[in-house]
């Protein structure tokens, strides 16, 4: 079987079983992320192994599908910004701040502290805490969808906590490095400052000044799907200058690119093209590949009590840390918790994090495979524990922003 077969044979595998499984999750009251979620795990190397079938032992198959995945994600994030509006997010500014600040010190807290429980230098255990510390927003963003809040107070604060939590994390994560290695100093570290701040001011002033007129002129020419195209275009270069510019996560890229398409009118183009290419191709592989990614019999015996500590200083450090800080920024007591409910999820930054450490010679593979798992479990709670969150409040309906006459 020749390798674009092999492709094309697991491409089916996994997108029936995605949305098999979704329907399957739906059904029994949960959102259709955690059963795609869940099947992925069952399809990889924990159990079924599907990457590594006689018939599937092209080795760059694996590659493949995570670079799909990585553009899943990406669509993901662009969906959710593209249903916002920047008003919206600076509403509940103080509360996402606040939020932020409060997951992420009492991550760094607990996960230093159950690094020295089991013996890791202080060096090892504060990497530990940080690599804790990110958030990965995508799970929550997905579900909140699902259950028509992604627009509601809880919802804005969510995703404007889950921005600057990426900011703060990474450039917590670079003084460590800066301080570590001895390299670079305060000199390094305002350089990091400046390039973020370069990315966000750049690409803010283009979206808001440069992108509504260039979209009203790909939607005057005679091009098929023209303005997808486009969109498609300016996400990805969003994304990449995230990264290269930024030294941010692509997610922030590509949330921001959908925040700035919201405000024009060409959105009731793009929203149906970006989500149907999203949510019928790309999102699911996202999903999938999660639990193919993942083999737990890897794991050693040892980590089992490692990994219990460290999932609950996830867990509480985001669910109690971010939902204290949104208290504090005004938030109900109850709208708290589900906020900080919707934080516990961790992913591809809190991997970055803890590869890098473990590259570096500062966390021991015990260490990492705690971690892998944390994210594994996070991710796989984080859903039903919102849907929980949110059963005794009846959904709060959409935001509705008057658009000014200088947006149309």
């Amino acid at each position: 079987m020749t390798p674009f077969l092999q492709l094309a044979f697991e491409l089916v595998i996994i997108l029936l079983a995605a949305k098999a499984a979704g329907y399957i999750s739906t059904r029994l009251g949960q959102p259709s992320v955690l059963g795609e979620l869940i099947i992925g795990v069952l399809l990889g190397p924990s159990l079924i192994d599907i990457l590594h079938l006689p018939f599937t032992n092209n080795p760059s198959l694996g590659t493949t599908l995570s670079e799909l995945s990585e553009l899943g994600v990406l669509l993901l994030m662009f969906i959710a910004g593209l249903e916002l509006h920047l008003r919206e997010l600076a509403t509940h500014r103080r509360v996402s701040l606040l939020a932020s600040l409060g997951g992420l010190l009492l991550s760094i807290g607990l996960g230093l502290g159950a690094g020295r429980i089991f013996g890791m230098s202080n060096t090892a255990a504060l990497l530990l805490g940080l690599a804790l510390a990110a958030t990965s927003v995508s799970i929550s963003a997905r579900t909140l969808m699902e259950l028509g809040l992604l627009r509601s107070r809880v919802g804005l604060s969510l995703l404007g906590a889950a921005v600057v939590d990426d900011i703060l994390s990474i450039l917590a994560f670079s003084i460590f490095l800066a301080i570590y290695s001895g390299n670079g100093g305060i000199a390094g570290l305002a350089w990091i400052v400046l390039r973020m701040f370069l990315f966000l001011s750049i690409a803010t002033a283009f979206g808001l000044w440069g992108l509504p007129p260039l979209a009203r002129w790909v939607e005057r020419l005679s091009i098929s799907q023209g303005v997808l195209v486009f969109a498609i275009i300016v996400l990805l270069v969003y994304g990449l200058a995230a990264e290269l510019v930024g030294q941010m996560a692509a997610i922030i890229g590509t949330f921001l690119a959908g925040l700035m398409f919201a405000r024009t009118p060409e959105k009731s183009i793009i929203e149906p093209g970006i989500t149907a290419l999203a949510y019928g191709f790309f999102v699911p592989i996202f999903f999938i590949n999660i639990g193919l990614s993942v083999n737990l019999r890897e794991l050693q015996p040892g980590a089992i009590w490692l990994i219990l500590l460290v999932a609950m200083a996830a867990i509480l450090g985001k669910l109690l840390g971010a939902a204290g800080g949104a208290r504090l920024g005004g938030l109900p007591g109850n709208e708290s918790i589900q906020l900080g409910t919707g934080m516990v999820a961790r992913g591809e930054v809190t991997l970055i994090i803890a590869a890098m450490g473990s590259q570096a010679g500062l966390m021991d593979s015990l260490a990492f495979s705690s971690i892998v798992a944390v994210v594994l479990l996070s991710t796989l709670i984080t859903p039903p524990l919102l849907r929980f969150a949110f059963s005794h409040l009846k959904p709060h309906p959409p935001v509705l922003i008057t658009r000014e006459k200088s947006e149309k």
